[in-house]
């Protein structure tokens, strides 16, 4: 009986230190694919920004207001989001990757005009204030043994009411809005930066077991957009608050 529990405790053991390995690799997944994809969009976002031609394609340059072509742009990213999210059960893990990385070079696309309202200096200095903002909200996120499940449903809200004051007050102009918008578009995706974290932490936990190696890779690449856009959109709003410009 000693020598059944002493290996059965083996088994389980090994198991377990299997699934922190699979779990390490899965984050690297998700992060190294997240900053692949944040790269391309600021390199998007910088070719086009800085230069008067291409910048004009889509904005006036003078103004900076958008032409057709930059409004649809501009809600582009917004609409491959939800595309994304109802068709990731139908692609391979090689195909959303791909529509991962054309949704990047999109929303470079609508970046792009930050490179002329904003200093470069403060926009390097927003980035790397966002950078560790980011760090140290994911990484609580992964280790705390807090459940934090419960944030979800209050951020998506947010998230909504954001998305909603935020296409009211392109029509309004108001700044004052807009620095509301800016205080709490932080806050809410700091927390979803957490909350994230660990969604993409247990759910690779609750399927481990299952061996799918497919779905896995559908899942680091769901998990990656999904820091992705909470990292953008927290480095915008704080470029915002804190961006000198132009």
């Amino acid at each position: 009986m000693a020598d059944y529990n002493t290996i059965r405790t083996s088994a389980a053991g090994a198991r377990a230190a299997q699934i922190d390995e699979g779990l390490r690799a899965h984050m690297n997944k998700v992060y190294g694919t997240m900053s692949i994809g944040m790269l391309l969009t600021f390199a998007v976002a910088w070719a086009v920004g800085t230069s008067p031609q291409l910048l004009a394609v889509f904005r006036d340059p003078a103004t900076l207001q958008p032409n057709i072509l930059g409004w649809i742009v501009m809600f582009a990213p917004l609409i491959m989001v939800f595309a994304f999210g109802a068709m990731i059960n139908k692609l391979s893990a090689a195909a959303a990757q791909l529509f991962f990385f054309a949704f990047a070079a999109v929303m470079g696309l609508s970046l792009s005009w930050i490179f002329v309202a904003f200093t470069g200096f403060s926009i390097a200095q927003v980035f790397l204030v966002t950078s560790i903002a980011f760090a140290g909200l994911s990484l609580w996120g992964y280790t705390t043994k807090k459940d934090i499940s419960g944030w979800g449903s209050f951020l998506i809200m947010g998230v909504i009411g954001l998305i909603v004051a935020s296409i009211i007050n392109i029509f309004l102009g108001s700044p004052a809005i807009m620095f509301a918008i800016s205080i709490l578009g932080v806050l809410i995706f700091a927390g979803l930066t957490a909350y994230d974290t660990q969604n993409i932490k247990n759910t690779y936990l609750a399927h481990a077991h299952n061996g799918d190696s497919e779905w896995l890779g559908k899942a680091a690449i769901m998990g990656a957009l999904n820091l992705y856009l909470d990292f953008i959109n927290m480095f915008m709003f704080l470029l915002q608050l804190m961006g000198n410009r132009e």
